[in-house]
């Protein structure tokens, strides 16, 4: 049997800033999301915030999968129903307004997901659950999950057996790092916990459908702090990219602002 040549194509969606001044509205994606998604065998290319849903509808259906990257920035607390907390910087409207747009087609296209970070959030809001905007406040008793100084913080991982994280990571003690202050409140139906950090706050979530390959964990596997183990979520992801077959599924309903805001 000839060998494969052709590499799963997977989106991958970027920042952006509006204009400012001299300043011209930049569109860009840090290197280790690219260079993981290249590591573990698949194509990477940079989704930009186009404007039209018929636009990103047919990108999608040129690609085998997305990754919807994490930010320095937040998901805006107020389109969540809270009151804006001074330790949140809302990312540009018109990132968050696209990624909501790329994450509902992703979602109903069944592409495999791989979501990161604030990508994660996103995702978990976008069908059905809910968010605690600040950590310190909302999780009085938990761990530090932030640290303004070091970048390379690292908590212990708390794994469900017999979820494919627990298959990726395997038996021992995990550690990962750790760069967030939201953290997901209420799990939306469509997904399982799968990793917790040892105070209860949840660390990775995997579709209850086995036949979908949609996984979202809080800390940054394509990050320089990353561990040698986390290149492996990257090629479990590439491995189903290259065996699924997308089919249209509606979107869950999602919870109504006050719901969330509980």
């Amino acid at each position: 049997m000839p060998a494969k040549t052709k590499k799963p194509v997977i989106a991958i969606n970027g920042e952006y800033r509006a204009e400012k001044g001299d300043a011209h509205a930049l569109t860009w994606v840090n290197t280790g999301y690219y260079d993981s998604v290249s590591a573990a065998g698949g194509l990477p290319v940079l989704v930009p915030p186009v404007s039209d849903d018929a636009d990103l509808s047919q990108f999608l259906s040129l690609v085998d999968g997305v990754v919807l990257t994490g930010s320095n920035l937040d998901l805006d607390p107020v389109r969540l129903g809270f009151d804006k907390n001074p330790s949140t910087r809302p990312m540009a409207n018109r990132r968050e307004d696209f990624d909501r747009r790329l994450c509902k087609l992703a979602v109903e296209k069944r592409l495999p997901i791989l979501a990161i970070g604030s990508g994660m959030q996103l995702l978990n809001v976008m069908c059905g659950g809910s968010l605690f905007q600040h950590i310190p406040e909302d999780v009085p008793k938990a761990l530090h999950h932030r640290d303004k100084v070091e970048i390379s913080l690292r908590h212990v991982l708390e794994i469900v057996p017999g979820t494919r994280t627990d298959a990726i990571y395997g038996p021992g003690e995990i550690r990962v790092n750790s760069q967030h202050h939201m953290a997901l409140n209420q799990v939306a139906s469509p997904f399982k916990v799968a990793a917790t950090c040892p105070d209860g706050v949840v660390e990775a979530i995997e579709s209850v459908d086995e036949d979908w390959f949609c996984m979202g964990v809080q800390w940054h596997p394509e990050n320089a702090t990353a561990s040698a183990l986390d290149l492996q979520i990257f090629q479990t992801f590439l491995a189903a990219c290259d065996e699924s077959e997308p089919s249209i599924l509606p979107m869950p309903k999602r919870r109504s602002a006050s719901r969330a805001a509980a």
